[in-house]
């Protein structure tokens, strides 16, 4: 049996019960971006019954969907991505990992400094894009990394690839990571190489990201230890430290990404296929561009028709997200809210079937559906619901 998961990223449907304390009342990615274009028309997704769970202009209400369609409501505390992520596979973080709104501690920087032999420009939160222009020269004259962070538990590491080789990159965000535990324990460590020149500097695609690995079993060690093929696309590997991994794939952009889905649905494997699309919350909800992101929904919504037709009658098509990141709000960053639940398969039924409380049940789910051990998973499997 064949399940292919794709994730959305930062493709929020509605403000959560509880974006009042994360500041992002009134977020709303999927409505706010159609309604930003003026309207825009998904179909495929409208079959899937996206417009049955969120107000999406220009798309039409298709009754009854071809698949079942929900919405799960996160229940771990934060935001970002490793916490959706992590409660998509069966783990509820108690506590937010820690984010450092006035830059890293002193004694952080010193260390990170000492072990790589020379000074950091930053240090404070800043937008990837915006920080690069503005330390990038500096950069190149120095050799210095640039050292940001965000609303995220992140601590980024940019440099120009001129400057300094990415195989370098990757050792300091290894060092970063080795010293960034307990009390300041971030989630991720992210590599950002970047090129060009002042004026035009551009990150390229050889970004890593170093994070934590998960406090105990996901549903891919499940899988994994079940026999079952666990194939990631995207930064998934990093995201669950390489854990419960068969094999694992990284592209440039989505569009790569969904060329190697297509050639999946063409290949025989026995488990779960995890692809997380970046584009949507890297390229255009940081960075508050809602063409950007409705033409990134466009691209997915043509390719996802073809996609449809060329699944298996025993498989599995579900779509999701990790979180929202609404670009017509003030903030840049991830916004709290509901994320879509969209399955397709021959065995599924049909319809609204309401919300889901815990992303953490869709790891449940999918241990029922393979027979694995669900013990310490948390969540309550759906698969009743939803599955014939």
């Amino acid at each position: 049996m064949r399940t292919f998961l794709i994730i959305l990223d930062g493709y929020g449907v509605g403000e959560a019960p509880d974006a009042v304390l994360y500041g992002d009342e009134g977020s709303n990615t999927a409505y706010h971006v159609a309604l930003a274009m003026g309207g825009i028309n998904l179909p495929n997704l409208g079959r899937l019954g996206l417009s049955l769970i969120v107000d999406v202009p220009g798309s039409c209400i298709h009754w009854p969907p071809i698949g079942a369609v929900a919405r799960l409501r996160e229940l771990s505390s934060g935001k970002d991505t490793t916490t959706g992520h992590w409660e998509l596979m069966g783990i509820i973080l108690r506590d937010p990992f820690p984010t450092f709104p006035n830059g890293f501690p002193a004694e952080i920087m010193e260390s990170f400094e000492k072990a790589i032999g020379r000074k950091a420009l930053g240090n404070y939160p800043a937008s990837g894009t915006v920080i690069i222009e503005q330390l990038g020269p500096e950069h190149l004259r120095t050799g210095y990394p640039i050292v940001y962070t965000s609303a995220d538990s992140v601590f980024q590491i940019a440099a120009h690839e001129d400057i300094v080789p990415v195989d370098v990159l990757y050792e300091w965000c290894k060092i970063a990571r080795r010293l960034l535990q307990g009390k300041n324990g971030v989630a991720r460590v992210i590599a950002r190489p970047f090129s060009g020149k002042p004026g035009n500097f551009f990150r390229t695609p050889r970004r890593r990201d170093f994070s934590l690995p998960p406090p105990r079993e996901t549903l891919l060690d499940k899988l994994f230890q079940g026999g079952y093929d666990v194939i990631t696309l995207g930064k998934l590997d990093d995201i669950f430290a390489n854990r419960g991994i068969t094999k694992s794939f990284h592209c440039t952009d989505n569009v790569e990404y969904m060329k190697l889905l297509s050639k999946f649905v063409e290949e025989d494997f026995d488990g779960l296929l995890f692809c997380n699309l970046i584009d949507f919350d890297m390229k255009y909800g940081h960075r508050n561009n809602p063409p950007g992101y409705a033409n990134a929904l466009l691209e997915f919504d043509n390719w996802l028709g073809p996609f449809i037709s060329r699944i298996r009658p025993d498989d599995l098509l579900i779509i999701t997200a990790d979180h929202g990141n609404d670009p017509l709000t003030p903030s840049t960053d991830h916004s709290r809210e509901y994320v879509p639940l969209l399955v397709y398969g021959s065995n599924v039924r049909s319809g609204n079937m309401g919300t889901f409380s815990g992303f953490c049940c869709l790891a449940k789910t999918l241990a029922e559906v393979y027979g694995v051990n669900a013990d310490g998973l948390d969540g309550t499997s759906f698969a009743s619901l939803i599955l014939r």
